[in-house]
């Protein structure tokens, strides 16, 4: 029996060992994926808390009217106040109305919380801005031209809620009726060149200011 007849024999059974041999082969190939695949390392899943830096620790030195003065460690996030409540707390001669209580801490810095007194001679002595006496990070000093306190030159260049003319800003003085910047600026310029006004009707000999515009001041002003 040659090859051919052979294969003509027994070709339904060639076919199917044929079909076999290619479903094996299959199946070790998937086999073999599968085992790829799960040999491959998971990829690593960052959680928001992993990635969520620590905030960082800051030293912060606090003195004055305090239960428990000293150096203290706090983070980035902390305000003045938190260091205040870290310390124990305030002396009940502690004034904070000079301090900035919501403002946040840096390193190295220096929190000085005064006492009543020295606010009460802080305020006399300043004339527009607090300007704290000592190194205090925390003080208002020069952050604003501060409402808390009544001025010196608030109480001289107003009486009884009159502007005075020999006293009064620029600013001060375009607060009146009919009073403009080059007017304001004619009153000062006055004021330097011949002195004090002696009499609120000596306005009058400012260049500018006739009659008729100090009827709409005077009642607004004194000497």
């Amino acid at each position: 029996m040659n090859i051919k007849q052979f294969t003509e024999k027994h070709k339904t059974t060639i076919t199917l060992i044929v079909i076999i041999t290619i479903l094996i082969t299959l199946n070790l190939y998937m086999l073999w994926l599968l085992n790829q695949e799960t040999d491959e390392e998971e990829p690593e899943i960052i959680t928001k808390e992993e990635t969520k830096e620590t905030p960082r620790l800051l030293k912060v030195d606090i003195k004055g009217e305090i239960q428990n003065p000293g150096l203290y460690e706090v983070n980035e996030e902390s305000r003045v106040m938190d260091i205040i409540e870290k310390a124990g707390g305030l002396t009940k001669n502690a004034d904070t109305s000079v301090i900035n209580l919501s403002k946040k801490v840096k390193d190295e810095m220096v929190i000085l919380v005064y006492s009543k007194t020295e606010v009460k001679k802080l305020k006399e002595n300043n004339e527009t801005k607090i300007t704290c006496p000592a190194v205090n990070d925390a003080c208002v000093t020069n952050e604003v031209e501060s409402p808390l306190i009544e001025t010196k030159k608030e109480k001289e260049t107003q009486t009884n809620g009159k502007i005075s003319i020999n006293k009064a800003t620029i600013e001060e003085l375009q607060t009146l009726p009919g009073i403009g910047e080059s007017k304001a600026k004619a009153i000062i310029e006055y004021r330097l060149k011949e002195g004090e006004f002696k009499t609120i009707e000596d306005i009058t000999k400012v260049s500018g200011i006739g009659e008729a515009a100090f009827e709409k001041i005077k009642d607004s002003i004194t000497t």
